[in-house]
């Protein structure tokens, strides 16, 4: 996907799935272990007791909001101290989302946690800025993004496709149908969480 189709997009309204209620189980441990094409970036050990998985907009309001005041003490607490395994999934919900995990995407692994904390702390400087795509070319700057990696990472239809996958599944077979959406040992929690609401949660898990 190249700049200019990528702005044609933003043009067009974008919304998730609707799903009915009663569809929205929880999915198998299998199923929500396979990563899509361009694999997860895991924090924490494989063998905690807690695996959560949030599927999130970097478009989304209570998305940013979870990550700026919840995620950093539950990385302390509980992912640094290897309670947890904690797994950010892409589920853009409009195109300027999409640019922005292709662009977290691009750098590699290393970059994608450090470039997704950016976006969602920077939020309201670029997804809703008059013009967001100059926005976001100037945050991440700070990331290390010269233009030309920019560019080049927008125009490359693999990773946008790969992004798109990721939010394709998740609708079909997760019945995914807002953000943000977590699964925290296979169950299903909707909406901002915060740290209270997480604690209560997992501290039955890690004290079986």
């Amino acid at each position: 996907m190249n700049r200019r189709g990528l702005l044609q997009l933003m043009l067009i309204a974008s919304a998730p799935a609707a799903v009915n209620p009663a569809l929205a189980q929880n999915p198998s441990a299998r199923d929500l272990a396979e990563a899509g094409p361009l694999g997860d970036v895991v924090l924490g050990p494989p063998d905690a007791k807690v695996t959560i998985v949030e599927y999130a907009s970097l478009t989304c309001g209570h998305c940013a909001a979870f990550h700026r005041e919840t995620y950093p003490e539950l990385k302390k607490r509980f992912i640094d101290t290897g309670k947890v395994r904690f797994i950010l999934r892409e589920f853009p919900l409009d195109p300027l989302a999409t640019a922005g995990f292709m662009l977290a995407r691009c750098k590699g692994d290393a970059s994608y946690y450090p470039v997704t904390d950016l976006l969602f702390d920077h939020q309201k400087d670029w997804a809703f800025a008059a013009k967001p795509l100059d926005g976001l070319q100037t945050i991440l700057r700070q990331a290390g993004f010269s233009e030309e990696k920019f560019e080049s990472c927008l125009k490359d239809q693999t990773l946008y496709e790969s992004v798109s996958a990721v939010k394709r599944r998740a609708t079909e077979t997760f019945k995914v149908s807002s953000t943000p959406t977590f699964f925290i040992n296979g169950q299903r929690y909707t909406g901002n969480l915060s740290m209270s609401d997480i604690e209560k949660i997992i501290a039955p898990l890690l004290a079986s």
